[in-house]
């Protein structure tokens, strides 16, 4: 156990670093990088920059320049969007593409259901989905809101102000995912500091690869302790119930993916969730009276937000046409979920947050074969943690003004890096 706490520590060490020195291989600033790549990961504050709505306005299928040859195209119409992801035999997700490009190595696949094309990932979900259903996950129902309290009392414990994101938005998925996948976390402090560095694109392309190569490091550790003795959460079900199926780099790959996907996505959600909450009182009087008011609260925000701004990119397999613009084999499609999902065609002023709006089939999980397994598990924490929050502080307000935040500036996932508010 002690060399097991030795190695999570300096992985989480390592990770925490990438992400809080950002000094490292600056994408933002390489001239050979367009301004139309670079767009789509770029906000005003919760708002993508106009100039992604102007786009998707003009051509919501536009072409845009890549270094090392590659020809792409940034796809930002909602139905457009849909029509690429929507597309599992005409486009591939798989890791093999990268590879060459960039000094990307096949040996940095981080595997999972992400960079994975039929039928390797036919298999691999089949074997994740049961995991994933609403009768396996209402058994953590009970411990999420365990988790949940157990932040507002330490929250209520500490010298104001608190920061929001580390002390409630971060440890919360993170608590949540070692339930799920039955990872051991004595050290709490340490695990609630997984870093993010391989979506933050100021920490660099290298730093964000290498993060890949410390978590399977990590995970391919705890996979083997399950193999020998599995236990109840979903690594320990999975060798129990599928044995030889699946090995051990695929189940450390599907955890990895369950960390990547399912722990700073959610955390973003529920800082930037919160500041949304925090800007209008009467989302907050909402949140706290009305029960019914929570489920569509958190699904306009999902809308709203979208704080995976960016799809996995797609490879055209074949020549091809898609809302009249003809693609060729080859070409990689870049979707813009946040700006399918501010898309005029799903309603008016879809730009403002209105959390009374008819519900609209939104994209922030993501469309077709690789739409997030995780989604429902997501809902759960979101809906269990936004009306515990602002009932257990009904006083909450920021610490800071609106303009002395600080936001990610070129990230995949979006977010903010501290959330200071008062409590009392």
């Amino acid at each position: 156990m002690g060399t097991l706490r030795s190695r999570l520590t300096t992985w989480v060490g390592r990770r925490y670093l990438a992400r809080t020195q950002k000094n490292g291989f600056d994408l933002s600033k390489l001239s050979f990088l367009p301004e139309s790549v670079l767009m789509p990961l770029k906000r005003d504050e919760l708002d993508p920059v106009a100039a992604l709505g102007q786009q998707r306005r003009e051509k919501p299928i536009s072409k845009v320049d890549l270094p090392f040859g590659m020809n792409a195209w940034l796809v930002s119409g909602y139905d457009e969007v849909k029509a690429v992801l929507g597309k599992g035999d005409g486009f591939s997700s798989d890791f093999t593409n990268l590879v060459g490009n960039a000094g990307v190595t096949a040996e940095q696949n981080p595997g999972g259901l992400g960079f994975a094309d039929p039928p390797v990932h036919t298999r691999l979900r089949r074997l994740l989905t049961p995991e994933f259903t609403m009768r396996r996950l209402s058994r953590l129902a009970p411990r999420i809101d365990a988790i949940v309290a157990e932040q507002l009392d330490n929250m209520a414990a500490s010298t104001e102000p608190v920061d929001l994101w580390r002390d409630f938005a971060l440890p919360i998925p993170s608590l949540t995912i070692c339930e799920l996948l039955g990872v051991p976390y004595e050290d709490r402090a340490d695990f609630q500091r997984l870093s993010t560095a391989r979506f933050d694109l100021f920490a660099g392309a290298g730093a964000s690869l290498g993060a890949i190569s410390e978590s399977l490091s990590y995970l391919m550790e705890i996979v083997e302790k399950q193999r020998k003795s599995p236990g109840d959460g979903l690594l320990g079900m999975l060798i129990k119930e599928h044995g030889d199926e699946i090995d051990d780099r695929e189940l450390a790959g599907l955890a990895d993916g369950i960390l990547t996907g399912g722990l700073e996505t959610t955390a973003s959600m529920l800082a930037l969730g919160a500041l949304v909450l925090l800007r209008d009182q009467s989302y907050l009087d909402q949140i706290r009276e009305d029960d019914a008011a929570v489920a569509p609260f958190v699904e306009e925000l999902l809308r709203y937000l979208t704080v995976v701004q960016m799809a996995f990119p797609r490879f055209a397999k074949e020549d091809m046409e898609i809302a009249g613009v003809k693609i060729a084999a080859g070409d990689i499609m870049l979707c813009s979920l946040s700006g399918a999902n501010r898309d005029e065609k799903l309603g008016q002023d879809m730009e403002s947050f209105d959390p009374k709006r008819s519900t609209s089939p939104h994209l922030a999980f993501g469309y077709g074969i690789h739409r997030c397994i995780g989604a429902e598990l997501g809902r759960m924490e979101l809906r269990a943690a936004y009306p515990a929050l602002v009932r257990r502080f009904p006083q909450l307000r920021l610490a800071v003004t609106p303009a002395h935040l600080s936001f990610r500036k070129v990230s995949i996932v979006y977010g903010v890096d501290a959330l200071p508010v008062l409590l009392t």
